[in-house]
């Protein structure tokens, strides 16, 4: 397609460097430096979609991330299809292939524009009231109809085989937004040696200089100007320019994150970079300057393909050489669109321009209109043509409010400006309170949260030299420096506007379709229908009309919408409000957000040391939290129970060896570690001595238990801190937590060494037989090495932390060793161990082994809601310590009530049902449905060692029902259980120390 629309010279493009694309199976010819959407308004092209609602035909509105209306299907190959991309922010590459989207069959003729003639139907909230009855309708007919249509356009369904990445980065300054006032805010603080980050969402820095062609600052031209400013930022070490980079998201503590295209602009890129790039970032103080927005005017038919904003069609001439129409009308209520209009004129157009404001208002922006047909205090009264728009009816209008004669403006583009609302998402997002200013008919940033502060458009300021003056003062401040700089800038902006919220036009208002947001078909009568249906809020509003919910999140829509409620409502604009800006600013891809969590990587596996050990003795492995542990062991011809009776009896008889490296792993150092714990843990820490281990339960504010695992005091100042393998992370968090809010007068330091130690346990009557052979400087003989102690040594020349604890009920020993000796040690002891019939063994057998002896597993054996005397341990608890974390709520009356859920022992009266973990236990059958529940199965097993199925369980009032029977669910009914105390085996615990007994429930 030839480009019809391109001027022969101008524009910031790459002449030299022409390209090819296509849109809808056309090819598209353009040059480098071009948008698809400037691409596409130079070969002719005015139609670009259709609209949300109504399949109204729309074209190109704004050159922008503000876009509402050109949102293409965009494929870069295989696998590498995005929908709903703004034309105006897609840059144009050879090859690239575009669509448009929300039509059938095809862009000139959709069957779905019939939904156009049954606008008067299809009117703000008809969802809401339609589809109410037949009440089956909704399943059946309703929700699927409503779901095909939803959307605008086609999720991809190949995989996405580009790579995404994040990065954090720390700065003194980050500044959004590379346009005059940013770029002032970067010079000036970096000029002060402060490290300064620089992003715009534009392939090019420099934001409306791009376009400017007139104006001149100290006495350079704006390119000359911007064009050294941009090679000093990018000499200075201390910079960081990230164009194609938007700022999308403000957060808590100057949390800043942003989004980058990295290869998207290229038509071969490198397999070694990423498509996009998030980016988070820790700013000490954050200078914004986003600009603002340029606001339509609201008429009939302000729709068409061909009506854009004034300030769009400027930058199309003076920046991508394009004329997006060869007979422009431009319409405004205020100064910027004169500016425009001149430089259509000088580009060599045909241009009209018709002011809304009377003669009298109109200030020296009247010069730039020197040669043009201009009309002042016209109206609008509407658009011709359909699919693109062939003239604008115009009428004036008297002082007191007559409409006069209507005149129809053949013209094949209008460029509207309804004024300029600052882009004050970014200072929302922060918490910043903002202020309205009546006179602009703006809110401008008001009062700051955090440590930042918004300067040139954004802030209210339209003038080139005050924008310049305003950005350098505002990096200087941000710099933690006291300078400011001004600038001449010529010729003196034209600023100012009338805030117009509809046109006025003699028109049946019933029959006007006005837009205000045009992505979502929302017309001001809509909003006006709205107010009278009830709805005040402009939340409610936002809702009820969608108005400010479409991709562009009410850029270009939601002040007009604003003022017009206002005044539909007689209140004052601050009294309506705003509605909420949230995160993103503009849509960011879920690949930039996963970045490198997908595939293998989305739920991360870890590995134990021991994996590949295991791996290669046939282990079966079982997921817990982000652990792949090994489940059991079995040999040829066993299944799962077979294979762990084996390895239980092992354990019982002989000696077994577990890998444990998967435990949490803290260290707690300080001269206030004890009293740290003492704190954290409900029992007692200061008096325990070093060398020695006490198990502790953590709880949570409300006194339930949150976690366990037994400390070790290796030194006064040094705790080694276990937990459960899902809490280590969690566990971490909390006492940092309680460190840095409620404590931080104590000085200690809790860092993870969860990766740092290999866990072995060696379990059994054989252990320290095995063992004994490779410890260097401990002394394993029972008086030197009790139960519950720790030494530190060597074990085959390694250091160790050598723990004599034991989960199963035998004498056992946890070798903490150095994660690369792990396997070396390992190895070792098996080969010792085989004369004493070593096995290794898995979770399975460890579950079966602490169950009969009554040990629990948090998160299986509790539900949060248990406390420690719910467990059998109240004893536990300190009635000495003045405080703890949980210590005022075990004292609620509702922690003392009898009937709590008790851990118990649950034994199946037919000695041979395996109740089902879960299970929910009644007090008697014969109840009436629903039945009372006093409580459910937390672990149950075939324990080898007691000859029959044991279970524990959660039971109101449990300690009280010990020998009472109780009714357990089964997938057939119920089965009769009797209540015993939770410990099955060895109950004295006598086996710790080597001494063997016989099964307390035989």
């Amino acid at each position: 397609m030839p480009q019809s629309h391109r001027l022969p010279r101008g524009g910031r493009i790459d002449r030299a460097r022409p390209l090819t694309f296509s849109f809808n199976g056309t090819l598209i010819e353009g040059y480098v430096g071009d948008t698809v959407a400037s691409a596409l308004l130079a070969n002719g092209v005015k139609l670009a979609g259709r609209s949300f609602k109504y399949h109204r035909p729309r074209g190109i509105l704004t050159h922008g991330s503000d876009e509402p209306n050109a949102l293409l299907s965009v494929s870069r190959g295989p696998g590498r299809v995005d929908p709903n991309n703004r034309a105006t922010m897609v840059e144009a590459v050879p090859g690239l292939r575009t669509a448009s989207q929300n039509h059938w069959p095809s862009l000139e003729h959709d069957i779905g524009a019939v939904n156009d003639l049954l606008s008067p139907v299809f009117v703000a909230g008809f969802y809401y009231k339609t589809f109410m009855w037949p009440r089956g309708f909704w399943d059946k007919f309703y929700e699927p109809v409503i779901r095909s249509a939803a959307g605008l356009g086609v999720a991809p369904t190949e995989a996405d085989p580009d790579r995404y990445v994040h990065r954090h980065a720390h700065c003194d300054v980050l500044v959004a937004g590379a346009g005059p006032a940013g770029l002032a805010a970067a010079r000036a603080a970096a000029e002060t040696g402060a490290r300064v980050i620089l992003a715009d969402e534009q392939p090019e820095l420099g934001g409306s200089l791009l376009h400017e062609t007139s104006a001149t600052i100290d006495g350079l031209p704006a390119a000359r100007w911007l064009e050294e400013a941009r090679t000093a930022l990018a000499a200075m070490p201390n910079v960081t320019l990230l164009p194609r980079t938007t700022v999308f998201g403000y957060y808590n503590h100057n949390h800043i994150v942003l989004t980058e295209r990295v290869t998207d602009h290229l038509a071969t890129p490198s397999p070694d970079l990423p498509r996009e790039r998030l980016w988070q970032v820790r700013a000490k103080e954050v200078v914004i300057a986003t600009g603002a927005h340029e606001r339509p005017l609201t008429f009939a038919d302000n729709d068409r393909p061909g009506i854009m904003l004034a300030e769009s069609v400027r930058v199309y001439i003076n920046r991508y050489g394009v004329a997006p129409g060869r007979r422009i009308v431009f319409v405004t209520s205020g100064a910027s669109a004169y500016r425009a209009a001149a430089d259509a004129k000088a580009a060599g157009l045909d241009v009209t321009l018709v002011d809304v404001r009377p003669d009298s208002a109109i200030g020296a922006e009247r010069a730039l209109a020197a040669g043009l047909r201009y009309l002042a205090g016209h109206t609008v009264i509407g658009a011709t043509g359909t699919k693109a728009v062939t003239g604008l009816i115009v009428a004036p209008v008297s002082a007191s409010g007559g409409i006069g004669t209507h005149v129809t403006l053949p013209c094949d583009c209008v460029g509207m400006s309804g004024g300029w609302t600052p882009s004050v998402h970014l200072f929302s997002q922060s918490r910043g309170k903002l202020a309205y200013q009546p006179e602009s008919d703006i809110f401008v940033p008001a009062t700051s949260v955090q440590n930042e502060r918004s300067v040139g458009a954004c802030n209210g300021t339209f003038d080139l030299a005050a924008i310049l003056a305003e950005g350098w003062a505002g990096g200087a401040t941000a710099a933690k420096a006291d300078t400011t700089r001004s600038f001449a800038a010529e010729p003196a902006t034209p600023v100012g506007f009338k805030p117009v919220r509809v046109l006025p036009t003699n028109a049946n208002p019933l029959k006007v379709r006005a837009f205000l947001d045009f992505q979502n078909d929302v017309t001001a009568k809509d909003v006006r229908l709205a107010v009278r249906e009830g709805f005040e809020s402009v939340e409610h509003v936002k809702r009820y009309t969608t108005t400010g919910m479409a991709t562009d999140q009410g850029k270009t829509s939601n002040m007009t919408a604003l003022g017009l409620l206002s005044e539909t409502l007689e209140r004052p604009v601050p009294q309506v409000g705003t509605t909420t800006f949230r995160p993103p600013y503009t849509p960011v891809t879920f690949g930039a957000i996963i970045g490198s969590s997908r595939n293998e990587l989305f739920d991360p596996i870890r590995r134990a040391p021991l994996h590949e050990w295991a791996q290669e003795h046939g282990a079966v492995f079982e997921n817990v939290a982000l652990w792949r542990r090994a489940w059991f062991f079995p040999k040829p011809g066993e299944d799962m129970h077979a294979a762990v009776k084996r390895e239980c009896k092992a354990v019982r008889e002989g000696v077994g060896i577990f890998d444990a490296s998967t435990l949490g792993k803290i260290e707690v150092v300080g001269p206030d570690a004890a009293e740290f714990l003492n704190r954290i843990y409900p029992n007692a820490w200061l008096k325990l001595e070093p060398g020695r281990c006490r198990y502790g339960l953590m709880l949570k504010e409300d006194g339930f238990v949150f976690d366990d695992g037994v400390v070790a005091r290796v030194a006064p100042d040094r705790f080694h801190v276990t937990t459960t393998t899902g809490g280590a992370a969690r566990v971490l968090a909390h006492m940092e937590d309680y460190l840095q809010t409620e404590w931080p007068d104590l000085k200690v330091f809790v860092t993870s060494t969860s990766e740092q130690w290999a866990v072995i346990a060696l379990q059994g009557p054989k252990a320290r037989e095995v063992l004994a052979p490779f410890v260097e400087g401990i002394d394993l003989s029972p008086e030197a090495f009790p139960h519950m102690a720790m030494r530190t040594g060597r074990i085959l020349g390694v250091p160790t932390r050598l723990f004599r604890v034991s989960f199963t009920g035998e004498l056992g020993f946890e070798i903490n060793v150095p994660t690369d000796y792990a396997r070396s040690v390992w190895e070792a002891l098996y080969a010792r161990g085989a004369e004493f019939g070593i096995t290794p063994y898995g979770t399975e057998t460890m579950h079966v082994l602490r169950a009969e002896r009554g040990f629990i597993i948090v998160g299986q054996d509790t539900d949060g809601t248990v406390t420690p005397d719910d467990l059998g341990l109240g004893g536990m608890v300190s009635k000495q310590k003045p405080d703890f974390v949980g210590k005022r709520s075990l004292t609620r009356p509702d922690m003392l009530l009898p009937d709590r859920k008790q851990l118990v022992g649950l034994l199946s009266e037919d000695s041979r049902t395996l109740l089902e973990e879960g299970a929910q236990i009644v007090a008697d059958v014969n109840q009436p449905v629903p039945m009372t529940m006093i409580g459910h199965v937390t672990s149950s097993y075939d324990s080898a060692a007691c000859g029959r199925p044991i279970a524990l369980a959660l039971v109101s009032g449990g300690r009280a029902r010990i020998n009472e029977t109780l009714h357990v669910t089964t997938p057939t009914g119920f089965a009769a259980a009797r209540v015993v105390p939770p410990v099955f085996f060895d109950a004295e615990g006598k086996r710790v120390n080597g001494t063997v007994e016989a099964p307390a429930h035989a």
